[in-house]
């Protein structure tokens, strides 16, 4: 890869930090898709010690990666975006990957073919942490930015996703006791 290749390569990434998300900080500042890519990097680099059996360097490049698509379509919250989305997204995805330095394209393309099949304990562990770093974001942002349906998805979300793993599932439960607190809280 050349330097001009590289820098091309960052100007398209460039787009997650003015692509926003559905979810607000804590002081109701509109998140970024960064952001939240940059986080649950650091939530997999924090695991490191928790889960010695996995390649934690892989998952960290899985959670860097895997909101590119959105450099070409925008942040859609889960919960409208549709099997059509994902396939427009997947597909401009695809041709900008394939357009890449031969090298850089085939390492994406295998981390990607690797996340979609969510077999391999790394891309359980990277997906895990997606939507729980959506449901942390969500007890930090203030309640009445949430939408309705989150009162009742922020409760359910994510079990599926973290029980193969004993850690997660009490961290999923920890996150959820917070939820509950929450909501509480707003009506009292």
């Amino acid at each position: 890869m050349n330097a001009r290749e590289y820098l091309d390569i960052l100007h398209v990434a460039e787009r997650l930090k003015d692509t926003p998300r559905h979810c607000t900080t804590t002081n109701r500042r509109t998140e970024s898709v960064a952001e939240h890519s940059w986080r649950i990097s650091l939530m997999a680099l924090l695991l490191r010690h928790e889960f010695k059996d996995i390649d934690i360097d892989k998952v960290i490049d899985m959670c860097i990666i895997h909101d590119l698509g959105e450099c070409f379509t925008g942040d859609i919250p889960t919960f409208i975006k549709t099997d059509d989305d994902r396939e427009v997204e997947d597909s401009l995805l695809n041709r900008w990957v394939q357009s890449l330095p031969e090298e850089i394209s085939n390492d994406f393309s295998e981390l990607y073919k690797e996340m979609d099949a969510q077999e391999t304990k790394e891309a359980k562990l990277y997906k895990a942490l997606d939507k729980l770093e959506a449901l942390i974001q969500h007890n930090e942002s203030p309640i009445d930015t949430w939408s309705e349906n989150e009162y009742e998805l922020n409760k359910t979300y994510a079990f599926d996703t973290v029980n193969f793993s004993e850690w997660l599932t009490e961290l999923r439960k920890v996150i959820l006791e917070d939820t509950l607190k929450k909501i509480d809280e707003s009506v009292q």
